[in-house]
């Protein structure tokens, strides 16, 4: 692994980066800030290494800059908005602003999310529905090459497919951030772990004859292998409901083989907003202060032996943002290789920006 890097000096390579490559400052700003912030999370298969696939997505021209959230449709409480192959950071956080203004006028509101580039962790947006105090309950598909297979089956055919559910919590309480992907693992780490020579854990994947294996490096060979889903059955159920909820129904694209392009990658969502306030009563303090008593009570379990204790949902991305902080931000070789490449072919300095 390579650095750490301070994160304020990441978001200004990223952001030099997108400018260079056609994006307005104000675009730059928000997807540059939204990668660092997804390494700094934990959640580094949405971060800066993210900005291989946007550079070889603009040379295929599968990625517009500089679109803007598009509504197509909007009679509440259902909201359709199309993203024009924009980065997917941009069109999902307006066409969430969109959303939350139509729930708290309505209570509710459900939005479809069609064609927009990879939006990044979806957690972010469950983040902007917290902020707003709403419930925010969001399906993605994932319309690229496939990387995971279906239960039972020994090839790919889903992609990993992310759920996100958010819920507010009062003052003084951590909020309820669930966002995971329904793959046993994350692509991401299969590649990080290949790059360095070593083998992932047990029950993760599958070779390209549907074989167990603990190789990562069969998911970067031609034919290649595939990540199970989580949870055998039920993480399969999900992403399965995913490429329907969000794919079939809220995108209209599906990730099917007649879908997919070398270097494409499209994301469609379906999300439902809620209101708190127009579902629970005041009884028993009403249900905020239930809900706190749920999560305080689950944190209060014993812990295992030798373990740290229970951690609300959330809780770890909390922790990660807080060590980055005081750490800085450490990437994996490739992604530092990118960058330099990437950064150098546009004519930056990248050691000096990023005070190396």
């Amino acid at each position: 692994m390579s650095g750490p890097y301070a994160a304020d000096r990441l978001v200004a390579l990223v952001d030099a980066i997108l400018q260079r490559s056609g994006s307005s400052p104000e675009e730059a700003a928000i997807v540059a800030a939204n990668l660092v912030d997804s390494d700094a999370t934990g959640h580094a298969s949405h971060g800066v290494c993210q900005i291989a696939v946007y550079a070889r997505s603009l040379e295929l021209g599968h990625l517009q800059p500089n679109r803007h959230a598009r509504v197509v449709r909007d009679e509440a409480p259902f909201l359709v908005v199309e993203g024009d192959v924009g980065y997917g950071q941009v069109i999902a956080r307006e066409a969430t602003d969109l959303a939350i203004a139509r729930a708290k006028a309505g209570g509710a509101c459900v939005l479809a999310l069609r064609n927009a580039h990879h939006i990044g962790r979806v957690g972010s947006y469950g983040e902007q529905c917290i902020a707003a105090g709403l419930i925010g309950v969001f399906f993605v598909n994932v319309v690229s090459r496939p990387l995971a297979a279906p239960h039972g089956g020994g090839r790919p055919r889903l992609g990993t497919n992310p759920i996100c559910i958010a819920v507010p919590a009062t003052p003084g309480h951590p909020p309820f951030l669930l966002d995971f992907a329904t793959s046993a693992v994350a692509a991401n780490k299969c590649r990080v772990a290949a790059s360095s020579g070593k083998e992932v854990a047990d029950g993760l994947l599958i070779d390209e004859r549907g074989a167990p294996t603990r190789d990562p490096g069969v998911m970067f060979r031609d034919p290649t292998g595939a990540i199970l889903p989580f949870g055998g059955h039920k993480g399969y159920g999900l992403a399965l409901a995913c490429e329907i909820l969000a794919g079939a129904l809220a995108g209209g694209l599906p990730a099917l083989p007649e879908n997919l392009r070398p270097g494409r990658v499209v994301n469609n969502a379906l999300a439902f907003l809620i209101d708190p306030a127009r579902v629970s009563d005041a009884r028993n303090g009403g249900w905020q202060a239930l809900a706190d008593s749920v999560l305080d009570h689950i944190q209060d379990t014993p812990p295992v032996p030798g373990g740290d204790g229970v951690l609300v949902p959330g809780g770890p991305e909390r922790r990660s943002r807080a060590l980055a902080a005081e750490r800085g931000i450490t990437l994996d070789p490739d992604t530092v290789h990118a960058l330099h490449d990437i950064g150098g072919a546009l004519g930056l300095d990248v050691p000096v920006i990023l005070g190396t």
